[in-house]
């Protein structure tokens, strides 16, 4: 044998290890992602965009090397059977938007990973141990501190200074609602407020509610967020501004969709967090070291078309603040 053709034999000898490796097939990641929201929900579907989006950023691209297995449910009853449903496909982490899916998901398993978003009091409500140090499987992102609730009243007094009776419409087996409530009363009387909570377990409750509301003077309303109330947001908002109750909401989606005002946590933000953690875990890491984030982002939104349909003037100071003003 010629040297020139020993050396390239060893060569290639050399080379077929490298080769065998890069040829092996990328482990495929499985997700598995139970959403609060109905499928066709246009917020929701932008949710999950952006949480895809973030996973790309960080090399996890759908269809490569990360597989995601989606359930949409607009009603707390689907949880459980989403929740074992996902589970079943075996999934390498479990994704969950609000509180009760995630506990829906923490009965369905002990050991798959879990980040949540938009949870609010995950410590009490018992899905995880602290905020620092969550143990067991579960991590992810807080809604918000029920001292935003009182916010939602302020703001909503600087724009309809006038409204001295205000209905605050929740999901009463909303774990949160307790906290919300307790944190808008404990303002309400420095700004001359009388809040009553009204229970509103689906659409037809809560325009029973708002036609009340129109019949008294100087009424106005608070919509906490929960999946009840973002499911109807469409009807809700129709009857606010049909019946001149201003009102304002939890979420922005509310004022693109012809709300008045809206204060809340980025939500986007969260998804693209959640993809963070996502991968951190994926890389090795641990959910229960991995501490609960409380949100960065607050925004405010403003709907001057609305408010002017209601008959009100948004003052220059709040206009300033806003994040964003739909004219």
């Amino acid at each position: 044998m010629r040297r020139r053709e020993f050396i390239g034999g060893l060569g290639g000898a050399a080379a077929w290890p490298w080769l065998a490796r890069a040829q092996q097939p990328v482990r495929m990641r499985r997700i598995g992602v139970l959403m609060n929201r109905d499928i066709d929900d246009s917020e929701g579907r932008r949710e999950v965009l952006v949480f895809e989006s973030a996973l790309r950023e960080r090399g996890w691209t759908v269809g490569s090397n990360v597989q995601i297995e989606y359930r949409w449910a607009d009603s707390t009853d689907r949880y459980p059977n989403y929740a074992a449903e996902l589970v079943a496909h075996s999934p390498d982490l479990l994704l969950g938007a609000g509180g009760t899916v995630v506990g829906a998901l923490q009965r369905a398993t002990h050991e798959v990973p879990i980040v949540f978003v938009a949870t609010t009091d995950p410590v009490d409500r018992g899905l995880v141990a602290s905020l620092s140090r969550p143990g067991g499987n579960t991590t992810g992102f807080h809604q918000f501190d029920f001292d935003i609730s009182g916010k939602w009243l302020e703001l909503l007094k600087e724009v309809a200074p006038r409204a001295n009776r205000v209905a605050v419409i929740r999901d009463p087996t909303r774990f949160s609602s307790v906290g919300e409530i307790a944190a808008i009363r404990s303002i309400a009387s420095s700004l001359g407020v009388e809040v009553t909570p009204v229970d509103a377990r689906d659409i037809a409750d809560i325009e029973k509610v708002i036609s009340q509301l129109a019949r008294q003077s100087n009424g106005g309303a608070i919509v906490t967020p929960n999946a009840e109330s973002l499911k109807y947001r469409k009807a809700i908002i129709k009857a606010v501004n049909e019946h001149l109750v201003p009102t304002i909401f939890g979420n922005r989606i509310y004022v693109t969709d012809g709300g008045l005002l809206a204060y809340g946590p980025d939500i986007n933000e969260q998804y693209r967090h959640a993809a963070e953690y996502v991968d951190r875990i994926f890389k090795g890491e641990k959910p229960g070291d991995l501490p609960v984030q409380a949100p960065t982002k607050y925004e405010l939104l403003i709907n001057l078309k609305t408010a002017k349909g209601l008959g009100l003037t948004v003052p220059p100071s709040l206009l300033a603040r806003a994040d964003e003003v739909i004219e």
